[in-house]
């Protein structure tokens, strides 16, 4: 492993994608601290201290892990990146449904450019909107409590706020783009993922104040609970990370056609289906359902929906059922549309493929849904036990959340899915020149 590490800087191509996406990721993190004009930092964190238990807390946590922390002390980037991930999705599944994007997709490299142009229109539209919404929110929230976060409250606040954190997610989708382009990795993913990870501090600074190693007296966590926590941790990364690789293989031989003098076909190969076709996008979308009522209860004061709300809250049995439902609903949706089998089975009856033992068409195609759907059985249950991972451990060892979403959740998940993107392609970079890569079974034999 530190060999390869070495070995990623001795190549002059690969060390300078390295560095330029670290320099671009470091620009995001300070961006992160710049904060947005007319803002009391002081009566800022005053307030998010006070709804971190209410019913938007859970709201709140959402866009404040997604922003890097950058939400919590409404900075530039406040609203983050994800105006675009929503594009993202949406146009993702628009795709799939309406024939004209369908074909627009089918295009190759053009089709793509022009879908990701769309995204970006529908982005800059997002952000202009979640941000007015935004600056609307800290302005009622802190007179309602009190507290006089906005100086100048106003049009003029409204304005600036929409035009500063709507300028913030362009800015961060643009140093995506160069990280993808000049970098190393996915760079949208990085970006999260860096936001992410800088919470690990806090984390690791709640957890010296729980154990209170020299003040026994102040203690609240025993030495146990630390050993069970890190055995714990071990295992939820290397079950996600054998989740998230895991695929069904099905078998697939083609038949051999002879073409004038040369013979085509005769090999065989096979379709890997994976366990968790949506990955992320399941989670994403169940918890814009689940938080939508605890939003709306924000604006609306009618007590009867704010109970509801409550009950939908973070820590409720009810949020954890629904939730769990949600994902798990959402997982086969996803993959009802991005997975077709009826196309995959007429593509390999068109040039020759079959499934041993299943007849060519549309027996093929009921076979590989049928196999799909007991796959992804296993696939959602898994990420709903994830997602409701770290609400059950912080009532079991009584941790705070943000220490608890270590342990599973959005954060973890997205943590190992992009990690594992990225050392794939510094993987690839090795192999390429013949060095050897993080794993030693992936060495290419009979290169010298």
């Amino acid at each position: 492993m530190i060999s390869a590490l070495l070995n990623s800087f001795k190549i002059p191509e690969l060390k300078k994608r390295i560095l330029v996406a670290l320099a671009l990721l470091a620009v995001y993190r300070i961006g992160s601290y710049i904060p947005t004009p007319g803002i009391n930092g002081a009566a800022l964190s005053e307030l998010f201290k006070r709804i971190s238990s209410t019913e938007g807390g859970a709201l709140f946590g959402i866009m404040n892990m997604f922003s890097g922390g950058a939400m919590s002390r409404m900075t530039i980037f406040a609203l983050g990146i994800m105006p675009y991930i929503s594009c993202s999705i949406i146009m993702q599944l628009l795709t799939a449904v309406i024939p004209a994007l369908e074909k627009l997709a089918k295009e190759g490299k053009a089709g793509y450019q022009k879908i990701n142009q769309f995204t970006r229109y529908g982005t800059v539209v997002l952000s202009v909107i979640q941000s007015y919404f935004i600056a609307i929110w800290v302005e009622n929230l802190g007179r309602s409590e009190g507290l006089g976060i906005v100086m100048l409250p106003g049009w003029s606040f409204r304005l600036i706020t929409v035009l500063t954190l709507s300028t913030g997610t362009i800015f961060i989708m643009w140093l995506g783009e160069q990280i993808q382009e000049h970098g190393i990795g996915n760079g949208i993913s990085l970006i999260i993922t860096a936001g992410i990870v800088s919470r690990i501090p806090s984390a690791g600074y709640q957890l010296w104040v729980l154990f209170s190693p020299y003040s026994p007296s102040k203690r609240t966590l025993e030495p146990y609970v630390f050993l069970i926590m890190a055995v714990l941790l071990v295992a939820v990364v290397l079950a996600v990370t054998m989740v998230i690789q895991a695929q069904r293989k099905i078998p697939v031989q083609y038949a051999r056609r002879v073409v004038g003098r040369k013979v085509y076909g005769g090999q065989s190969t096979y379709i890997p289906l994976k366990i968790d076709q949506s990955g992320i996008i399941a989670i994403i979308f169940a918890q814009s359902i689940i938080l939508f009522p605890a939003t709306i209860a924000s604006f609306i004061p009618y007590q009867g929906f704010r109970a509801f709300a409550n009950e939908l809250a973070r820590g409720h049995w009810l949020y954890s059922i629904v939730y769990s439902l949600l994902i798990i609903f959402f997982c086969y949706f996803y993959t009802a549309i991005v997975f077709n089998p009826l196309e995959i089975s007429e593509n390999m009856k068109k040039y020759g493929g079959f499934v041993p033992g299943i007849r060519p068409g549309k027996p093929t195609a009921e076979y590989l849904d049928y196999v799909m759907t007991r796959i992804t059985l296993a696939g959602a249950v898994f990420m709903a036990f994830m997602a409701v991972f770290p609400d059950l451990l912080m009532a079991w060892l009584n941790i705070p959340y943000l220490v608890a979403s270590f342990f599973g959740g959005t954060g973890l998940l997205i943590t190992v899915g992009v990690m594992l993107d990225t050392i794939k392609q510094i993987e690839s970079h090795l192999l390429m020149r013949n060095y050897e890569g993080f794993l030693k079974s992936t060495r290419i034999k009979g290169r010298r």
